[in-house]
C-alpha cells in the first residue's frame, strides 16, 4: 500500500506486535488500562454532543464510527459494545487480521478494512464520529495525513484525537520514564520529534473548518498504573474538535 503519510518505520514495528494486541498482560497493557478510562470518556461526550442518554444500554445507536488506526480494535470493541455502526482501518495487515479474528469471538459486527486515509476520503463517505487515538504521533505526513481525517467527518459529527505533547517533560516521562526506567513500553516506541503540540493540532483543524470543543489531560499513576483525566496536558492529552458552525 503505498501512501506518504505512512512511516514505513513505524508499519514494520506494528507489524512485529500485532499478535499482542489482545495480552492485556503484555506489550499493550498501557492501551489496556487506558482504554477503559477513554471508552467512558469517548461515550459521555459523544452522548452529550448527540443529546444521547449515556445511561441507556447502547447508547450510541444508529450513529456511525470510524477507528483510524483500529490495531487489534480494542477501541473499536468498545464502541461497538455501545452499540455504534464500527468501521476500523488501519495500515497493518497483521494488526487488521488479529482485530477481525477477535470481533469474530466476540460476536461484534465491526467492519475492518486494510486502507489508507486517503483511499477514505476518495470513496467520498463520511461519519459521525471520528476516532484518531494514539496515531498522529506516529505518521510520516502529519499535515496531510490530518487533512484527509477532517475531511471523513460528517457535518454535526464529533472528532477526536488523542495524542502526546511536544516539550521537554514529554520526553522525560512518555520516553526516558516509559521505555527506558520502567519500561512499560518497547523502546523506540514514539519519537520524541513527531510528539505533536495542540496548537499544532488546533491550526491543522482549523484550515478545514473545524474548531476545539475540548481538552483534557491524562495521567497514570506510576504505582497503580491507572489512568485518569487531568488538568494538564503537557504529557498526554485529548482533544474533541467540531466544525466550526456546530460549535
Amino acid at each position: 500500500m503505498e501512501s506518504p503519510t505512512i512511516d514505513r518505520r513505524e508499519l514494520a514495528y506494528y507489524d512485529r506486535l500485532a499478535q499482542q494486541w489482545w495480552d492485556k498482560s503484555g506489550k499493550f497493557w498501557p492501551l489496556h488500562r487506558l482504554n477503559e478510562l477513554r471508552r467512558e470518556y469517548l461515550a459521555q461526550s459523544i452522548c452529550k454532543h448527540f443529546g444521547r442518554d449515556p445511561q441507556d444500554a447502547a447508547p450510541l445507536t444508529g450513529l456511525s464510527v470510524l477507528d483510524i488506526g483500529c490495531g487489534g480494535g480494542i477501541l473499536a470493541e468498545s464502541m461497538a459494545i455501545l452499540g455504534a455502526s464500527v468501521k476500523g482501518i488501519d495500515v497493518v495487515e497483521k494488526s487488521i487480521e488479529v482485530a477481525r479474528r477477535h470481533s469474530r469471538l466476540s460476536r461484534l459486527p465491526i467492519d475492518y478494512e486494510i486502507v489508507s486515509v486517503e483511499e477514505m476520503v476518495e470513496r467520498g463517505q463520511d461519519y459521525d464520529v471520528l476516532l484518531n487515538m494514539e496515531v498522529v504521533e506516529h505518521v510520516a505526513d502529519l499535515p496531510r495525513f490530518m487533512t484527509c481525517c477532517n475531511r471523513l467527518l460528517a457535518r454535526g459529527g464529533i472528532l477526536f484525537i488523542a495524542t502526546i505533547n511536544r516539550n521537554p517533560l514529554s520526553w522525560l516521562f512518555a520516553i526516558v520514564g516509559a521505555e527506558y526506567i520502567r519500561r512499560w513500553l518497547p523502546r523506540g516506541t514514539h519519537s520524541w520529534k513527531k510528539f505533536v503540540r495542540p496548537a499544532e493540532l488546533s491550526e491543522m483543524l482549523a484550515c478545514d473548518g473545524l474548531t476545539v470543543s475540548a481538552t483534557t489531560g491524562v495521567s497514570v499513576n506510576p504505582f497503580t498504573r491507572e489512568f485518569r483525566l487531568s488538568n494538564r496536558s503537557a504529557v498526554n492529552y485529548m482533544l474533541s474538535a467540531v466544525h466550526i458552525a456546530d460549535s
